[in-house]
């Protein structure tokens, strides 16, 4: 136990200096669902013997070292002080329920974690709402790792019902269009140096877009630049997966190409429904990518191994993707989105510019201090109207010390966006999670968008016989 304390001053990485800075504090939400009430008795030996021993940052604070470099530095945990018990008051309603829930969610979206404990807390809502007999919350600060990290090691902590023994599977990933399989020398040469050229035009709009040019106000970007708190708030649609995968085989997209073109048909068509001239506004995503070369989640066992330690942290990238106009006269028809959506993200997705963003931060950290690169990062976030990120989840139900988990999704807080999008698929549902921002979006009208979007799309695929084109 003394080893397991030893001080270890670990260096901060560039992404734990933007996620934790003046100008921005980011967290990393992680929701389950229970189909049970919770016994909370077994919280206390859960988080000692099966939670902290995952990452040593769990078990340590940032500070300051003589050099003034931010580092790790191990410290002694006591997890009692990490979980959290809300008392709401007593009724018979879920309704209530689910107000107070949503009450409280708002609030710890905005409350920072002290900075002299580790950086992680558990909220154990034990009341029933409508969608679960109780409600667990872990919450990270994004400073730890990036939602792979984080929920990677949550989804660790739970096993699968049917059977404990066996490791949970997660969705296929790979496009439905075998096109791609097959390539001749030539195509493979004419690949590279397109993927040059495109590169370096994307590294340099990016810079513009950082530095320069921001998106236009709109209904779902304020525009704000003031110090005073805003309140978000998290609603829920769920999707069927089963459903997503049919209009990945008609259209021979994957299942990012396909969620992305619904979010962003659902976007337009809330814009429009706010201010019909917005159809035609300058609005941009921040798609989350994962930089891993890797596919699932790892367990307990194999993140405490030397060979992938590198792979805790956070290792993302952001695709900066145009939200299509309703305006244009090649978005003829909801597919489009979806074909849209495929193209841009293939294209940005094989561009190397992502890398060179990343040095680039890198060097302005180095010459210019962490709080520059930080508002410099934080910029690049604002002047953008939504941000999306997804993973995906389990295709097996999970459970939690003998308590099955009926429904899991995330969430990210502390960026500048008015919108946050984040979808997480489990068993046979896909969950998409909206963080709006209060007063300012109507969110009720938001979620019928979406859900709108997604209704037209899937009406729109199932009705195609011959797969066009479009790659």
């Amino acid at each position: 136990m003394d080893q397991f304390y030893e001080e270890v001053q670990e260096p901060v990485s560039p992404h734990g200096h933007y996620f934790n800075s003046s100008v921005i504090c980011s967290y990393v939400f992680g929701f389950l669902e229970m189909a049970v009430p919770i016994d909370d008795s077994q919280t206390i030996p859960l988080l000692e013997d099966v939670f902290l021993p995952i990452n040593p940052r769990f078990s340590s604070i940032m500070i300051r070292d003589q050099a003034g470099k931010m580092r790790w530095k191990r410290v002694q945990v006591n997890p009692e002080e990490h979980v959290k018990v809300p008392r709401f008051p007593e009724c018979n309603s879920a309704e209530l329920y689910d107000h107070y829930f949503d009450e409280y969610v708002t609030r710890i979206l905005n409350e920072r974690t002290p900075q002299n404990k580790p950086l992680w807390e558990v909220h154990l809502i034990k009341y029933p709402t409508s969608n679960a007999a109780g409600t667990i919350i872990f919450k990270f600060h994004h400073s730890l790792g990036d939602g792979y990290s984080l929920m990677g090691a949550l989804l660790s902590c739970l096993q699968r019902t049917d059977d404990p023994s066996l490791p949970l599977t997660f969705p296929s990933r790979v496009s439905s269009n075998p096109q791609h399989a097959k390539k001749t020398m030539f195509k493979k040469l004419h690949s590279v140096i397109s993927s040059f050229f495109s590169s370096m035009l994307d590294f340099g709009s990016s810079v513009i877009k950082a530095k320069m040019i921001e998106d236009d106000k709109t209904p779902i970007r304020s525009g704000y630049e003031g110090t005073k708190p805003q309140h978000f708030t998290l609603s829920n649609i769920s999707l069927s997966l089963d459903h997503i995968k049919a209009i990945k085989s008609n259209l021979g997209v994957t299942i990012n190409d396909v969620i992305t073109g619904i979010i962003f048909y659902g976007i337009r068509l809330y814009m429009q429904e706010i201010d019909y001239m917005t159809r035609k506004a300058n609005s941009t995503a921040l798609v989350v990518l994962n930089t891993r070369n890797i596919r699932g989640y790892q367990s307990v066992k194999e993140m405490q191994k030397p060979k992938v330690k590198g792979l805790w942290g956070n290792k993302i990238s952001f695709l900066q993707i145009p939200i299509p106009k309703l305006d244009q006269p090649k978005i003829s028809n909801p597919l489009e989105f979806v074909w849209n959506a495929r193209k841009q993200i293939k294209r940005k997705k094989h561009s190397f510019s992502v890398y060179l963003i990343g040095l680039l931060l890198d060097l302005e950290m180095k010459l210019r201090g962490p709080e520059v690169a930080s508002k410099t990062f934080y910029n690049t976030l604002g002047n953008c109207s939504v941000l999306i990120s997804n993973m995906f989840g389990p295709l097996e139900q999970m459970a939690l010390a003998n308590h099955p988990v009926r429904g899991v999704y995330f969430a990210m807080s502390g960026g500048p966006q008015n919108v946050n999008v984040a979808i997480m698929s489990y068993v046979g549902e896909l969950r998409i999670t909206l963080k709006t921002l209060k007063g300012f979006i109507d969110e009720q009208k938001f979620k019928f968008c979406i859900e709108k979007a997604f209704d037209e799309i899937f009406k729109d695929a199932m009705e195609i016989y011959e797969i066009p084109n479009k790659n």
